[in-house]
This record gives structure tokens, sequence and C-alpha cells, in this order.
């Protein structure tokens, strides 16, 4: 079910270049814009993955935060998130984060807004 749910994303965002693959080292995160929402993009080996770059628990930036085990820490308080998925991995964080589909269409990097 989630596949699906993923290409319906994707086949419904409008896709915004935020730079090239290189720009974005294995295992760390990056703030962009894309459609002027804050976004944190992550490597993750040859995957690339995009979060909405503002904790849910409280308003601090996921690109100031630490990535440790596939999950990134919010620097205020500590919560943390899963990269790929946007879900909680630690309290006080519950509420999971907005994810955004990223692609790598002519050596550009493109994260996918919808709606």
């Amino acid at each position: 079910m989630q596949a699906n749910q993923e290409a319906v994303q994707q086949a419904d965002a409008t896709w915004h270049d935020v730079g090239e693959p290189d720009d974005f080292p294995d295992g760390d995160v990056w703030p962009v814009l894309a459609d002027g929402l804050p976004v944190a993009v992550f490597r993750q080996g040859e995957e690339l993955f995009a979060l909405y770059d503002l904790c849910t628990h409280g308003a601090a930036k996921l690109s100031d935060g630490y990535v440790e085990n596939g999950c990134v820490e919010c620097p205020l308080h500590q919560g943390m998130f899963d990269i790929q998925t946007g879900a909680p991995c630690k309290t006080p964080v519950t509420e999971a984060v907005r994810t955004f589909p990223v692609r790598v269409v002519a050596g550009r990097v493109e994260v996918g807004v919808t709606g």
C-alpha cells in the first residue's frame, strides 16, 4: 500500500531542483528550499530522502540536527525522526514529519512538492 501511495505522491508532485547529488554527502543533512518550503535532504548510501525541515514537537530545524542510525535528532528536545518515513523514532516526538519524494534527473536532485 505504501508503494502505491508513493507513486501517487510522485505523479502529483511539482519537482524543484535543489542541487547536484554531490552536494549531499552521505550521512549528513542539508537544508534547501523547494517551492518556498524548508526541506532537509539526507543521503544514505546512494539513496536521497527529504523531510519538512521543522520538528513537529517544537520550532526547530531538523537540518540543524544530528543524523544517527537512519534517524535525525531534533536539536531542541532530542526527539528523533526516521529519515525515510518521517515517523517518530524517539520521544518526545509523537507526530510524524512530512516527507517529500526525491529523484535525480539529468544529474540534478529534485524534490517533489504536492498540494
